[in-house]
């Protein structure tokens, strides 16, 4: 059987960030979404599974309990197992450390695995780190920046990646980890048959002991790289919105062109 381990991650919605007195930020409590990047690792990682009759996916994902409805949600989609890694001990962990935490939790309940399928990025905090934490804490190799796949059998994978100068092909064989970035398709959405599937799935929680760390390996404690100072940027400028008709949008651009030449000739 081909084996996927599909990384996912729940991050609080953008309207809502708290933090923590060690400038980390606060997840317990607070209304969370799947992180965008990994909506379209999901799809990818289905996809795959189309394409390879023979094939499970086992998600996974660091957080708190909450994180559990998550998991369920994307057994709802298509995905097989689900996998929740969860201890406090794990709370304000940098990329380094989730890292290592993450690629634990893979060489305990997946040793056997194929492909590990990350998003490129968290939208909380944009680092890109993650996934190539774990390939290399599995020494493994990783393909970035992966946007589609052309062809995969049980040996190998060809991918097309986005680049600033155009799309990269690249073939990869397994056991590999692969990022991916946003697509233009729409995902895929649960139906109703999955929902009730995963309403009676099991969810397998893993803590520090049964992933065979230390505490001084993970959370803040094994974090090599710590936030000194977190804060929202606040605008500067004083925008005025002004819901006027086509003609007297162009007349008030030119008023207010006007006005900013004479204040310059003044």
């Amino acid at each position: 059987m081909f084996k996927i381990a599909l990384c996912i991650k729940q991050v609080p919605d953008t309207s809502d960030i708290k933090w923590t007195e060690n400038n980390t930020i606060q997840r317990e409590g607070v209304e969370s979404i799947i992180n965008p990047f990994d909506v379209y690792a999901t799809e990818l990682a289905l996809k795959i599974k189309e394409y390879i009759k023979d094939c499970e996916i086992t998600v996974f994902t660091m957080g708190p309990n909450q994180a559990e409805n998550m998991l369920r949600y994307e057994i709802a989609l298509g995905c097989d197992k689900a996998v929740l890694i969860s201890d406090r001990k794990f709370s304000g962990a940098d990329t380094y450390a989730t890292g290592l935490t993450i690629s634990s939790a893979i060489k305990k309940e997946l040793p056997d695995f194929d492909l590990i399928v990350c998003g490129q990025f968290a939208v909380d905090g944009d680092t890109a780190q993650t996934g190539p934490c774990i390939a290399q804490f599995l020494g493994i190799p990783q393909v970035t920046y992966v946007k589609s796949f052309e062809n995969v059998d049980k040996k190998s994978i060809i991918l097309n990646c986005e680049l600033e100068e155009g799309i990269e092909k690249v073939k990869v064989h397994f056991p590999a980890l692969i990022c991916v970035v946003q697509d233009t398709f729409e995902p895929r959405r649960a139906l109703i048959n999955g929902i009730k599937r995963a309403s009676k799935q099991p969810v397998r929680i893993c803590d520090l002991v049964s992933i065979g760390l230390d505490p001084e390996q993970v959370g803040l404690k094994g974090s090599p790289t710590y936030v000194s100072r977190a804060f929202r940027k606040v605008s500067a400028h004083n925008a005025k919105k002004h819901e006027v008709s086509l003609g007297e949008a162009v007349n008030l651009i030119k008023e207010k062109i006007n006005s900013v030449k004479e204040a310059g000739n003044a």
